[in-house]
Formats: structure tokens, sequence, C-alpha cells
């Protein structure tokens, strides 16, 4: 079997993805098809001697889309180059469609709510100028919406109605209307001159048209983020050949050639350490703050940060095998596995809009045989199409979700889109990253114990004096503790860095150590308060020994400390019904100790970078809709294959882009927030839906003469318009109440 990926460009919703898959799939040989929305790829696996890739291509051509032949190096250049074109493109004709709207919106309502109008365009006074100067005007509008029609009416012709031929057929509606009645006037009938629906048609187009550049920009955000992984593997490596050192392009390593990295750069590939010791900054990939120690047989990571030692290392993973490679792939593959919302708009379109089509076109023939005249039959077409005209049912879903997002944007919490807002609401599980999520994710101290006869003020500043050489985080954390305490510090001789054990150096002629058991136990120092480190490292803590002219003098112990929110938060998320799962790098009995304080119901530790978003799909497997919430690099993959991906707001911008929901203010009741909104919101949606629905399906009947036929007035079309723009003002207004909203805490 082959697997190909090929570029195909004029998808724009789920039900496009649908119909290539299904044509795809149909051709003989064809094994699996997986279409992408975000990055418009189309992956296939087929079997090469039943059928060739021409074939496929052929295909996707004949299904209405366009196949990009480039080689697969240049795919992201050439993605960039159309995004920036199809941007500077949709911009200017969303300009026309802003431009002519506006007069036409004052010119058709002006005179009507007694603004000042022109007399030459009163309708009272010279209703052809009325007609034509908002015929003029609504033309430019149709062209600069043009996709909307050939998309949205192709899709009909398929008999697969999406939102744009929603779109395609409330603006024609009107602009049929509008043509209509000019002829009216044109024949003497100038009461038709208030029947011009033309600013409805430029208003549904521009209105749109916004909404399209909006989803533009959010999905140009989700390709940078892999654009930002792809960023993170530097460029070239050192190689280790013979005698010689040799900087050769990273694409250029091959497996087991033995690589050198020095202080401050970046480890090129995956590898194994083979000479010299240093900390490792994997933050970036790992999301833990506190740097790993390396020696001679660890494992080390491409992309990772080599802090305070030169090393050499062999190559054991290049190119796509590389753990980096591995998590583009992983963010890329599981954007593209989500299965796309069924938006209810886009169902109810699926029957409501050819079942209107019919009843329109049966009315009007209708009415013409039974003896009316072809105006009369064609004034019952027009009616039925303009008060079923969807304007409603398209308002329906993104009002709510606008003024839903705002108010999410008012209390820090920023929801990406509409899909993100619909599936929070079912959220059974919270999947929560420990370090930057449930903690700081930057370490502190956090206890101070001195053996008989010291004090805590002299074990902070000796200690602090001597790490205030060191670049280690855990250090840091001593000298901001001095500082924060105003300590001053002594001057510092012969300073050492021991990688992997600590630090040493001498203050006013004593010898000072200060490091890890490992330290003490090789210069021969008794470690008299054993038992008080073992509390600590059962409570998830770091314990560091200070020893003065080798004997014990203290232990600081540095931990990454709980949000003061997570505790609180976690309760919260229990009360909705929701199971707090952690997930974490860290060894079991850290993650224990912080799950224990938090109250969470069950740790994954342990877990690799890699594994995290088969983590995620194993939860998923249970049956129930997943949210993870992180901040590093290496939640991106978990945050993308979760049901709900929600970044940390001081998190990385990788993982920030990953997600679908981004909690600014870096705390989890934010979680809590974002669930509720989802819950209001929907719930505001399937109303919005209903009204929209029952609006136009009343006035269907009635509008196709039901009353008339029984001796009561015929509907005119300006009343179902009226209707029409009533059901719209209603929807919205209800939308409107979410602005009401605030999260229960």
């Amino acid at each position: 079997m082959k697997k190909e990926t090929i570029k195909v460009t004029g998808m724009t919703c789920a039900s496009c993805v649908r119909a290539i898959e299904r044509k795809v799939s149909k051709v003989e040989g064809v094994s699996t098809v997986n279409v992408n929305l975000a990055t418009e790829r189309v992956e296939v696996e087929y079997d090469a001697g039943s059928t060739e890739m021409t074939t496929i291509k052929e295909t996707i051509r004949r299904a209405g889309y366009t196949v990009v032949e480039t080689e697969p190096g240049d795919l992201v250049d050439y993605e960039r180059e159309l995004r920036e074109k199809e941007k500077k493109s949709f911009r200017m004709r969303l300009l026309v469609a802003i431009i002519f709207t506006i007069p036409l919106f004052y010119i058709a309502m002006g005179s009507m709510v007694g603004l000042p109008v022109p007399r030459f365009l009163r309708p009272d006074l010279h209703p052809l100028n009325f007609g034509l100067i908002q015929l003029a005007l609504v033309i430019p509008v149709m062209v600069a919406g043009y996709r909307f029609y050939t998309v949205g009416f192709s899709r009909l012709v398929k008999l697969e109605p999406n939102m744009d031929s929603l779109i395609a057929i409330g603006a024609s509606a009107a602009f049929l209307y509008g043509i209509y009645a000019i002829i009216q006037v044109i024949e003497g009938k100038i009461e038709f001159a208030h029947d011009l629906y033309f600013e409805t048609a430029g208003m549904i187009i521009a209105l749109i048209m916004l909404g399209k550049y909006l989803e533009s920009i959010s999905k140009e955000k989700t390709s940078a983020a892999i654009k930002k992984l792809m960023g993170l593997a530097p460029k070239t490596a050192t190689v280790v050949r013979g005698e010689q050192e040799l900087v050769i392009p990273i694409e250029e390593v091959k497996v087991g050639e033995v690589l050198l990295v020095k202080p401050g750069e970046k480890i090129p590939v995956d590898g194994e350490i083979v000479e010299g010791r240093t900390s490792v900054d994997e933050a970036m990939l790992t999301g833990e703050s506190i740097p790993a120690e390396k020696s001679v047989g660890s494992k080390v990571t491409g992309a990772s940060i080599n802090l305070n030692g030169s090393i050499k290392f062999k190559a054991t993973k290049v190119g796509k095998d590389t753990v980096l490679a591995q998590i583009i792939k992983l963010v890329e593959e599981a954007q593209g596995s989500k299965a796309p919302i069924a938006k209810m708009a886009d169902i109810i379109a699926g029957y409501f809009v050819p079942v209107v089509i019919l009843i329109a076109v049966l009315a009007g023939l209708a009415w013409y045989l039974s003896g009316m005249s072809l105006t009369f039959a064609l004034t019952i077409l027009i009616t039925v199409l303009v008060i079923a005209c969807p304007c409603a049912l398209g308002l329906a879903t993104p009002t709510a979700i606008m003024v839903g997002t705002g108010k999410g944007a008012e209390y820090g919490v920023l929801i990406k889109g509409g899909e993100a807002l619909e599936t929070a609401h079912q959220v059974k599980m919270v999947v929560l990253d420990k370090t930057g999520t449930i903690t700081e994710g930057k370490p502190k101290v956090t206890d101070l114990l001195v053996v008989e006869g010291g004090n805590e003020h002299d074990l902070l500043q000796w200690s602090a004096s001597v790490e205030k050489g060191s670049e280690h985080p855990l250090g840091e954390a001593i000298v901001q503790r001095a500082q924060e305490e105003n300590l001053s510090f002594f001057p510092v001789e012969n300073f050492l860095a021991l990688p992997g054990h600590g630090i040493e150096g001498e203050i006013a002629g004593r010898k000072v150590l200060l490091g890890n058991k490992k330290l003490m136990g090789e210069r021969g120092i008794e470690i008299i308060l054993q038992a008080d480190a073992d509390r600590l490292a059962e409570e998830g803590k770091t314990p560091m020994f200070m020893a003065i002219d080798q004997k014990l003098a203290g232990i600081i112990a540095v931990a990454d400390v709980m949000k003061p929110s997570s505790k609180r938060a976690v309760e919260k998320i229990h009360a909705m019904g929701i199971e707090v799962v952690m997930i974490t790098g860290d060894n079991r009995r850290t993650a224990e100790a912080i799950a224990t304080q938090v109250g969470i119901d069950r740790v994954l530790a342990e877990v690799l970078p890699q594994d995290k978003a088969s983590e995620i799909k194993k939860l998923q497997a249970e049956g129930v809709k997943v949210a993870m919430v992180g901040d590093g690099i290496n939640d991106a993959p978990a945050l993308a294959q979760a049901d709900i991906g929600m970044a940390i707001g001081s998190g990385t911008d990788v993982a920030m882009e990953s997600a679908d929901i981004v909690l600014m203010r870096s705390d989890l009741m934010d979680v809590v927030t974002a669930i509720q909104l989802s819950k209001k919101t929907i719930r505001n949606i399937k109303q919005n839906l209903f009204w929209a629905f029952a609006y136009n399906s009343a006035g269907i009947p009635i509008a196709a003469g039901l009353l008339y036929l029984f001796g009561g007035p015929l509907l005119n079309p300006i009343i179902a318009a009226g209707a029409m723009a009533f059901s719209s003002v209603s929807v919205v207004t209800n939308a409107l109440r979410l602005k009401k909203f605030k999260p229960v805490h």
C-alpha cells in the first residue's frame, strides 16, 4: 500500500470534506482517505497496482475542487504565498461589499425612518430612480460575494446543501424579487417601489463575508502553531568526524554520528550522551521547568537547550523520527482527525432549503394552473422564498457565538470559534497538565531546616551567596527568596558548578557545599536530617543539602508550588459532575503528592511528551468528551487530540495556538467559566434555531396562499419581508441576553 498527501483548495466546510472522502473512497484500490480541512490536505492510502495517483487527483477535480501540483518540500512556502494572495483578494472584496452596502441600506431604509434622503431618490416622488440606484449599488456587492453563489448553488445541484447554500438562496430570493419589483415600477405600478429587498441581499453578503474573513484569520493561526514547532529545531549541527569538528546542515546528520554541543546551544537531534555531563532545559518539549541532569548514557532530545557543560552524543533519531518531528506530526494528525461538529443549522438546511424551493415552485405552479395570472403565481413563489429566506437560521448560531465569545473575553477566556463553544458543554472529563497549570511552573523555596545550633537566616544567606554565581533554576529560587527578605550577599571565591551534583565555593575562608544527597555522600558528609529529607521528597519537594567545612548546616527544600486557585477550581469542576485527571512527566511520588493536595481523581505520571496525545485517546475511548488543559509545547498534540484543548495564558505560543480555548489569566477557575459559558451559549443557540425555524415554517403556508384559498387575504411580500426581518431581530435580541452572563464561582 502506498500513502500520499495531496494539497486541495476550494473546500469551505464539513460537507466539502464528506464529498471528497465519499468520491475518492469509491476509486478502486483506495483503502483509506482522510481530508484535513484545517491544512487543506487529503491523505490517501491506495494500492499502486490497482490505481494511479492521477486517477485520484482527477476524481477530486471532477468533484469541483482544485488540486495543487507542487513538490512536498515546496508545499509550506506555496501555502504561505497562497494564503497571502487569498487574504489580500478577500480583504478587497469585503471592502467593496461594505462600501456599497452602507449607502444601499441608507437609501432603502432612510425614507422609512425619517432620515434625510435627496428628492430624486424618494420612492414616492421618483420610484424608478429609487429602484435603479439600489440595483446599481447591490450588483458590486453580489459580484464581491460571487463564491457564495458558485459554491452554494453547486452544493444544491449535488444535493449537499451547506451554509453557502443558505446565503445563496436568501440573497438571491431578495435580489430576484427586487428585479421583479423594478419591472413592475417600469410598467407603472409605483407601489412596488416599497417592495424592494436589495438591501437584504447586500447585508446578507457583507455580514457573512466579514465572518468568513475573521474565520480565515483564526485558521491562519492554526498553521502558525506548526511553523513555530518547526522553528524550534536548530538549522545546523557540529559533527565530530575523526579529529575534525564540522558544522553541517541538520538534514545531513546521519544516525550513529557523534555530535558536539557546547553550553547554551540547542541539541540538534535525538541521541545518547557518550562524553561529558550537563543539565538540559527541556521545558519547550516537556513543560517541566526544572532542568534535567544528564551524563554518559543519558538520552537527549532535539530542540532542548544544553545549559552548562559541553557534551558529545551519538545520534539515534534524525529527520522525521525525532521527538520534535513526531510532535509536529501528532498535532497535524490530531487536528485532521477531529470529527467536524455537525452544525444544527447545516442539518436543518439540508432538509429545509430543498423543501422550501419545492414548496415555492409547486405553490406558484398550482396557482398558475388554477387560472391565476403569471404575476400572481410569481408573487406567490417570491413571497414563499422571501418569508422562508433563512436569514434568521443563518444568524441563529453566529450571533450567539459572537456574544458568547465576547463575554468570554471579558473574563479572560478566549474561545477561538464556534466548535469549541459547542463542544465544551459536553465535557465529562478534564485532564490537567501539572507544571504551569496546577502549579506555578517556577520553583520556589518552601522549607528551611537547620541542624541544632543553626538559624534559618544564616542558612538562606550563605546558600544564596554561593548560588548567585549559578544559573540553575533551583539556585535562582534560593537567590530570589534571599532578595525577597532583603538579605545581603557574601563575596564567594573558588566557585565551581558540579553538574548533576550541585555547587561549591568559599566564603570568608570557609568551604561551602550545596547540592543533592549524592554530593554529600561523595564528600563523606553525614546527613543527620535524613528523615526530614525523605518527608520533603514524599511531599513532592526537592531537598538541597548545605554543608560548611564538611558539616551539614541544613536543608533547603525547593518545589514548584501549587497555584492558590487550583484546589478550589478542582472542587468546582467536580461539582459540575466532571472527573479530573492529572497528566505529568514527573515521577509518581511527586505527582501523587500534588494530586492529594488538590483532590484529583486520577493520576497519569511519568508520561513521555510524545505519549500525552495517546493517553488522551485512551481516555476518549472510555466514551466521554475530554478537555485537556496545558501550557507547554509538549502539550500541543494532546491539546489538539482532546475534544477541547485549553491553553494556560502564561504558556508557550505553540500550546496557545494549538488550543481551542486560551485561559489568559492562567487561572484554573477559568476552566469552570469556559464550561459554564458553553452551556449557556448552546442553550441560546438551540432557542435561536427553534424560533428561526418556527417563524419560517409558520409563514410558508400563509405565503403559499393558504388564507387566500379560504377567502382570506393574500400575504404581501412586504409583510413577508417584515416577518423575516422580525425573526432575525428576535434571534439577535435573544443572543444579546448572553451579555448578562456571570460565572458562578
